[in-house]
């Protein structure tokens, strides 16, 4: 731009009808068109100080050469691009406004001094063949030119700021959602983990306890009561197949939702029945045996159960007696199924017994009972009787937006 503007005033002095003044030692106009340019170097890094250094520049070349100002274009054209690049690039929007008012003002100022200049000299002449004098004409012209000019670049780098700060925001957007889908990711995965440990501590810790029992009562009377020792063993077989077929099915449930891909990958659909409230019977007669007594007791009219409901019933009971058998000195125990109506079910698992001697398990199995009541909405307690004795207790809800809000976070 710079040589654009040394070029541009050779050129307008050649096309000049009569003598024109170069300033200082014949080279100021050169000078001049050359130093308006050169601060739009900095435009983008310093566009406000940009702006200002070629405003000063451009007064001074239209005060000291005329002849270059008026008639080279890349002048204009340089004060029009640090318009633009101030109002496009400028980070600082106040003071950027506040630096257009400045040098709109002292612009339109010196056209005004200008026009009453012209007016004093009397150096506007013309035929008069319009509606309007030749002075009132060139007046009207000249406003429309300049309006058109500072502020039609004004507007056009303020919507070019528009276009890159939406862009911006749209890519900020962009970032940002990434990041709540990996957050979403990893969460999915967390609460999986979860999960999965969940169903295997409460489907292997009840069995895995039945066997270290029934296999430490066989050893205790192999040699005195062998046919007390063999229905141990038997109990120990019945409960490793059991635990075998409910780690398959658990398996098989966790390794694929849809059956096109079980079929796919060669998994055998799962036949057998998951635990439900409908199986406690059969749970707690499997628990009777080797110094405990259980007991099970129905409360309400039964009512069908939404699947997680039931299963989590099933699992809730399974778990407190696996405690009740590994951790407790109980020799009864008890578990009561409520129906509340339709509102809510609870299961109840009480016993007489104290804690052990011994080392305390993981805890595992009542942080997994309050996280299956707390997933469906329901409440828990667990904790000493003030009578005596354990309780853990578990009601959940069973109102049908809450039952569907909680499985459609499940299938989520």
């Amino acid at each position: 731009m710079a040589v654009a503007g040394v070029i541009g005033t050779e050129l307008a002095k050649g096309t000049s009808p009569g003598p024109v003044e170069m300033g200082i030692g014949g080279a100021e106009a050169y000078v001049l068109s050359a130093a308006v340019a050169l601060p739009l170097c900095f435009r983008r890094r310093y566009p406000l100080t940009a702006l200002l250094a070629v405003s000063v520049l451009f007064f001074i070349a239209g005060e000291r050469v005329p002849f270059a100002f008026a008639g080279n274009l890349v002048t204009q054209a340089c004060m029009f691009m640090a318009i633009y690049a101030a109002s496009a690039w400028s980070r600082d929007r106040r003071r950027m406004k506040a630096t257009m008012v400045l040098v709109f003002v002292g612009m339109f100022c010196w056209l005004v001094y200008g026009f009453v200049k012209a007016l004093q000299d009397d150096t506007i002449k013309g035929a008069a063949q319009g509606m309007l004098s030749p002075y009132v004409s060139f007046v009207l012209l000249n406003i429309a030119l300049n309006v058109l000019y500072f502020f039609g670049a004004y507007f056009w780098g303020r919507t070019a700021w528009r276009t890159a700060r939406q862009r911006h925001v749209l890519e900020q957007q962009a970032v940002e959602l990434a990041a709540q889908q990996q957050a979403n990711a990893r969460r999915a995965v967390i609460d999986e983990r979860l999960r999965i440990s969940r169903e295997l501590h409460d489907v292997v810790a009840h069995h895995i306890s039945s066997i270290g029992v029934q296999a430490g009562g066989a050893r205790r009377v192999m040699d005195t009561a062998p046919d007390a020792a063999k229905d141990a063993l038997a109990v120990i077989e019945d409960s490793s197949r059991t635990a075998v077929n409910e780690m398959r099915q658990l398996l098989g449930m966790l390794r694929a939702a849809d059956p096109d891909l079980d079929e796919e990958i060669g998994v055998p659909a799962i036949k057998a029945p998951q635990g439900g409230a409908d199986r406690l019977p059969a749970l707690v007669a499997n628990a009777n045996g080797e110094g405990l007594s259980v007991g099970f007791h129905q409360i309400g009219h039964p009512v069908d159960l939404p699947q997680t409901v039931s299963v989590s019933v099933y699992r809730i009971a399974q778990e407190a007696l696996t405690n009740v058998r590994r951790h407790s000195t109980a020799r009864t125990a008890h578990v009561t199924l409520r129906y509340l109506g339709e509102s809510a079910v609870e299961v109840e698992v009480i016993d007489d017994g104290r804690p052990k001697h011994a080392p305390v398990g993981s805890r595992l199995g009542h942080v997994g009972i309050r996280e299956r009541v707390s997933l469906l909405g329901g409440e828990s307690e667990i904790g000493p009787r003030p009578v005596g004795g354990f309780r853990v207790r578990a009601r959940i809800p069973l109102a049908p937006a809450a039952v569907r809000q909680k499985e459609n976070s499940n299938d989520e």
